[in-house]
């Protein structure tokens, strides 16, 4: 790669970075906002998924844009420890939300919050990839119904009392 183009690269990285941090804070916000109110679980567990469909809905180009710049962070280290950053950010402070929403109810977490958050992003994440390249297969009730499934089967595991797997025995596929 040239330098000029090398330049233009960290340039638009950057810029990137930049509208990622912002549309990051107005997740978190709205995230926050949604997990303070005493709604039921069920309902906010309906409410988180279904601002991000309104925001994706409202940004069409969003997905097509993350997934280009996830492309460019699998080839660069520099651009990929930065978007990293910002993940492993957003996503302890998730985690928290998720924390202290279950210290409110008075529940002891089947599933540490910390990975409730990463499955959170893989679910959002995948659900994005798939609406991008096959929309008409992905309505937007289905990320609406596969959180209310997955929050259900976390409620339903802690109300067992079943323990998690031990960490590092799950598989690849």
């Amino acid at each position: 790669m040239s330098s000029a183009a090398a330049v233009a690269a960290r340039r638009q990285g950057g810029l990137f970075l930049s509208i990622l941090d912002a549309h990051f804070a107005a997740r978190l916000d709205e995230l926050d906002r949604i997990l303070s109110t005493e709604d039921e679980p069920d309902q906010q567990a309906r409410e988180a998924p279904a601002g991000l469909i309104r925001t994706l809905a409202a940004q069409p180009e969003w997905d097509r844009l993350f997934f280009e710049f996830a492309v460019y962070a699998a080839r660069n280290e520099g651009f990929r420890t930065e978007l990293g950053a910002r993940y492993r950010a957003l996503r302890k402070r998730i985690a928290e939300l998720l924390a202290r929403r279950a210290e409110r109810l008075g529940i002891e977490p089947a599933v540490p919050p910390q990975e409730v958050a990463a499955m959170s992003f893989a679910m959002a994440n995948g659900i994005a990839l798939e609406r991008m390249l096959e929309p008409e297969a992905v309505p937007d009730r289905l990320f609406l119904e596969m959180l209310a499934i997955f929050f259900s089967g976390l409620r339903a595991r802690g109300e067992a009392g079943a323990s998690p797997p031990p960490a590092g025995r799950a598989s690849r596929t």
